[in-house]
């Protein structure tokens, strides 16, 4: 595998997210299957059971395309091609990846499934991760070749590309970041005496009816039925956007994460989800039905 061994390593920032990458001794440029991964919103415990599926019979499906609604538009040319897993070694690890090249194709996938209407509510966050992705691969290319076709390449700073980018996805990625810590999902958790997992995204149905209660119920009056009335349930009964992104910047987005920061406070005192409720009860209680200037005037 002398081939495969990484001459030059690094990452690849794009906005928030990072993507470790590499070039290996034959000039390949490779990108991180985790890092994919996370950069497309993680991995599904239904993704991880497809994958598995995919292995057992011989054939090889990437983790981050893992999903029966984009098989269709997973060709046997891109199979044999850019999504064909490279493993290589980076330092004194393994690590399986893909050609950097692969990256666009796969938010190609992602985005076509979304135009043909095939993704369900829960998978729209990753369309939408994947044309960030997408947006900011194309800006920073073009900038990219007029410098190539300048020369300016050889006298720019090494991290100028890099400060390029950012700027762009800086206020794509602010509407699609995480605005719920794990350490909110941990402490319900604990005290509902369930095990915790901090690599799954998976969650019993019921966490979202408690969200509705602790947080949003008392974040704001009548914010809760707002929020219901911009963001409805589809057929599938998902939503197509998390509740926090139609929050205001300058409001909204404050108020949930300090209400946030004072409940996980509530719950790491408390022994029982009882006793929590109890000193939640006290400290927020459920606002009336006035609505508070916390949703985004756009909309």
């Amino acid at each position: 595998m002398k081939n495969n061994e990484a001459t030059h390593k690094g990452v690849l920032r794009i906005g928030a997210l990072e993507i470790p990458c590499a070039v290996l001794k034959d000039g390949r440029r490779v990108l991180s299957e985790n890092g994919i991964a996370n950069a497309l919103g993680g991995r599904s415990g239904s993704a991880k059971r497809l994958k598995t599926e995919a292995f057992n019979e011989g054939a090889h499906l990437p983790v981050f395309l893992a999903s029966r609604s984009l098989l269709p538009y997973i060709s046997k040319e891109l199979r044999d091609g850019p999504l064909n897993p490279i493993k290589y070694i980076s330092g004194e690890n393994e690590t399986m990846g893909y050609a950097a090249e692969a990256l666009p194709e796969i938010c190609n996938i992602w985005l076509q499934a979304r135009q043909d209407k095939r993704l369900s509510a829960q998978q729209a966050d990753r369309a939408q991760a994947a044309e960030i992705v997408m947006r900011g691969l194309a800006e920073l290319g073009i900038v990219a070749l007029v410098d190539e076709a300048t020369g300016y390449q050889a006298t720019r700073d090494r991290d100028a590309l890099q400060a390029i980018l950012d700027r762009y996805l800086q206020r794509e990625f602010a509407a699609w970041a995480k605005r719920f810590p794990d350490a909110f999902y941990c402490e319900i958790f604990r005290l509902r005496g369930w095990n915790w997992n901090a690599m799954s995204v998976a969650r019993p149905g019921v966490v979202g009816t408690y969200t509705n209660d602790v947080v949003y119920e008392r974040l704001a009056p009548g914010i809760l039925d707002e929020l219901r009335a911009l963001n409805p349930l589809q057929e599938d009964g998902g939503r197509v956007r998390k509740h926090h992104q139609f929050l205001t910047d300058d409001i909204g987005h404050p108020a949930l994460a300090q209400h946030l920061h004072a409940v996980i406070g509530l719950m790491r005192a408390s022994a029982t989800w009882v006793q929590f409720k109890a000193l939640l009860d006290r400290a927020f209680p459920k606002k009336g039905t006035q609505l508070q200037l916390l949703l985004d005037e756009n909309l």
